[in-house]
């Protein structure tokens, strides 16, 4: 599983007009579920994007996690991301899980998140979505697990 990560002033997510998820500081994740992942890899990135240090501790260095930090985490499907993009110019999604695999992984994702953060927003999967941030920093990662 991939998550794009991105340390946010504010995030949200809508479906055609109607506001499916926001938050104000925390971090927004674009999650893409490729085809050979499992439920430990769910269980793995979540705590990998709870827990990376991406937040300013009092030296102002980037030494607190989302779980210190107490911020929202909006988490948002994206199977883009787990396309290959190694050749040519359009992108191959062969490495992508099946949409209902994705799906399930995805839940499970948001599933040991929510067990261990108080405010994780979503987006819709497989809906047409609108994606809102101020990106602060601008910092972002990749993280696989």
């Amino acid at each position: 599983m991939i998550a794009l990560i991105q340390r946010v002033s504010e995030a949200s997510v809508r479906v055609e007009d109607r506001n499916v998820g926001q938050i104000g500081s925390g971090l927004l994740a674009l999650i893409g579920v490729e085809r050979d992942d499992e439920e430990a890899n769910a269980a793995r990135l979540a705590e990998r994007v709870l827990g990376y240090r991406v937040f300013a501790d009092d030296a102002d260095r980037m030494n607190r996690s989302l779980l210190e930090t107490g911020g929202g985490l909006l988490l948002v499907p994206q199977f883009t991301l787990a396309a290959d993009t190694r050749k040519g110019t359009r992108a191959s999604f062969s490495s992508a899980a099946a949409p209902e695999r994705a799906r399930t992984l995805f839940e499970r994702l948001v599933a040991h998140a929510r067990a261990r953060c108080a405010d994780v927003q979503t987006g819709v999967f497989g809906a047409d979505m609108a994606v809102a941030l101020i990106n602060h920093g601008p910092v972002t990662f990749r993280l696989e697990a």
